[in-house]
């Protein structure tokens, strides 16, 4: 990917809007180019800084009385007074005005923001997938409770084979599967169910080593992460943490792994 491909892209990305193709490259760009990944970072302050529930004020009454208050049947001798029209376009011209300043002001604001780690950024792009896998039809590409049509279904969509297992007897029932992105991978990801939870299971294969679990809890959603047999592994979900560690712990005791086909 080139640098025009990625400005072009950079806002999509920064929403979640790509598929996971597009998001998997783009990672990839902005891990190997600095000047991109430098304005990225930029537009990820500004877009947080702007969601700081400080910002926002309840309108006053008045202006809420426009709002909601019915407006009186037009005549041809009606005409609305132009000052009312002026005055109730204040408060949004006073709004536009401050976003601006903000938005020309940056180093005056970075210090609100806390600083990330890099294992942050894993735990980040995890609650990421997690909720937009959520919205409308993203959840699974292959729905199945069978490991045996999961599983081969990635066969010819990805340069390794998932671990799939069947945890149903723990409690944590297969749902599906589907392509996935993170930290610049493309990634296999398992749905799991827990009662009306959902639970997604990212994975990709490990250079080498092994690494414990580190558990995070954000946003209302617990992740865990650990590096074992060959594979990186990242699980979220809403569920609680006791029960997510319990999903973890069944997963990995599973004795019998399907094998690849």
């Amino acid at each position: 990917m080139m640098c025009d491909d990625a400005g072009l892209l950079l806002h999509a990305y920064l929403d979640d809007e790509l598929d996971a193709a597009d998001s998997a490259a783009m990672a990839r760009h902005l891990s190997e180019c600095a000047a991109c990944k430098a304005r990225y970072e930029t537009y990820a302050i500004m877009q947080k800084a702007l969601s700081e529930p400080t910002l926002y004020r309840r309108a006053p009454d008045a202006l809420r009385a426009q709002w909601t208050t019915p407006p009186a049947p037009s005549t041809p001798s009606t005409v609305t007074p132009l000052p009312v029209r002026r005055r109730s376009f204040v408060p949004l011209a006073a709004a536009a005005g401050f976003v601006a300043a903000m938005l020309l002001s940056v180093p005056a604001w970075l210090h609100w923001l806390p600083s990330r780690g890099t294992g942050d950024a894993i735990v980040a792009q995890a609650i990421s997938g997690h909720v937009r896998s959520l919205q409308g039809e993203h959840l699974m590409d292959v729905i199945s409770t069978d490991q045996h049509t999961v599983k081969p279904w990635f066969e010819g969509k990805l340069d390794f084979s998932p671990r799939v297992k069947d945890l149903a007897g723990e409690g944590f029932p297969l749902a599906g599967g589907r392509l996935d992105a993170l930290e610049g991978h493309s990634v296999a990801a398992l749905v799991y169910k827990r009662r009306l939870h959902v639970i997604n299971l990212f994975q990709w294969p490990a250079e080498s080593g092994t690494a414990p679990q580190v558990a995070t809890q954000e946003h209302g959603y617990t992740v865990i992460r650990w590096t074992g047999d060959g594979m990186h592994y990242v699980v979220i979900s809403d569920v609680n943490e006791a029960d997510l560690k319990q999903f973890v712990l069944a997963f990995q005791n599973e004795a019998n792994p399907l094998m690849s086909r």
